[in-house]
């Protein structure tokens, strides 16, 4: 009973991260949302790493180049793109895209890692695409060009987790998931107080003086909430039931976002978006029917 009360309240908290998105890039923007996102997250764990260093359970050597790339790629570049993506979307919409990421999980795991599909996954793959469309209109127009920010940067987001997940599981199996979470956001800050730097510098003086209680909340609700406990509620779930338990979070999530949006926000939930979520539903079913199988293509030579 408790890992199906920690599954509905990851699903809670990580539904309702994409309302805090929405309310924090009107103040923090971009850039600013992924810093304090990743800053308070990591305020959070860190506490956790050192209780792990008093005793002694940390790892003697740390890969500071995998896991600079994993910060990156698994927190502060996708959460840089999904903040962008809802300077254009709704939250209920970008959501229902993230539901995609098991889809180009399988994507980029053939594409980078040489990972064999069977057929059903290949179909998963198809009828995600496939629900992406239909969320447009089957304007295809609206995934390129000068309509790309929105869908498609949320399709970037996804890859993004593709890789890393392919990424972690071949450099980092078995490392401490507290101390390398830590240091994924922890490097997402960095990316997210670059990009600031880089696009709106004078937002590290103004956000501080747009600071009001929903700003607060937000924060609070998105980055020690969301990127911080979230975390251990779902590492929770792998340990104390199984990697399989714990992905069905990718169901609900869509699900309480469109509950949230529709009750904090007032975003409607459209059949459009009813009928792309169930599709993409149907894809991610096929995409990860079967486990994978890894190897490398026939005489390619190892590097």
């Amino acid at each position: 009973m408790k890992l199906y009360g920690a599954l509905l309240s990851l699903s809670l908290i990580w539904g309702l991260s994409f309302v805090f998105i929405e309310t924090l890039i009107g103040t923090a923007g971009v850039w600013g949302t992924v810093f304090l996102r990743c800053l308070a997250g990591a305020v959070i764990l860190l506490p956790w790493v050192f209780i792990k260093w008093r005793k002694h359970q940390l790892p003697r050597s740390i890969p500071w180049g995998v896991l600079i790339i994993v910060g990156v790629f698994n927190a502060g570049l996708p959460w840089g793109l999904i903040a962008l993506s809802q300077t254009v979307v709704t939250s209920n919409t970008a959501a229902v895209l993230n539901a995609t990421t098991p889809i180009m999980t399988g994507l980029i795991g053939f594409l980078v890692f040489s990972v064999l599909l069977n057929r059903w996954q290949w179909s998963g793959i198809v009828l995600g695409f496939i629900g992406i469309l239909v969320l447009t209109g089957f304007e295809v127009g609206n995934i390129r060009s000068d309509h790309f920010i929105g869908i498609g940067t949320m399709i970037l987001a996804t890859s993004c987790y593709g890789f890393v997940s392919h990424f972690t599981r071949r450099h980092l199996r078995g490392f401490d998931v507290i101390l390398l979470t830590s240091i994924a956001l922890l490097v997402g800050a960095m990316v997210g107080l670059t990009g600031i730097l880089w696009t709106q510098p004078a937002l590290l003086t103004s956000i501080g003086q747009n600071m009001n209680v929903t700003f607060t909340i937000s924060v609070i609700g998105l980055g020690c909430v969301g990127s911080g406990i979230a975390h251990l509620l779902f590492y929770y779930m792998i340990d104390r039931g199984s990697a399989e338990f714990a992905s069905m979070v990718t169901y609900l999530v869509p699900v309480t976002a469109l509950f949230w949006g529709h009750l904090l926000l007032g975003e409607p939930v459209t059949s459009q978006l009813i009928m792309g979520l169930g599709v993409i539903f149907a894809g991610v079913y096929l995409s990860t029917r079967k486990k994978r199988v890894s190897r490398s293509f026939v005489g390619k030579k190892a590097s």
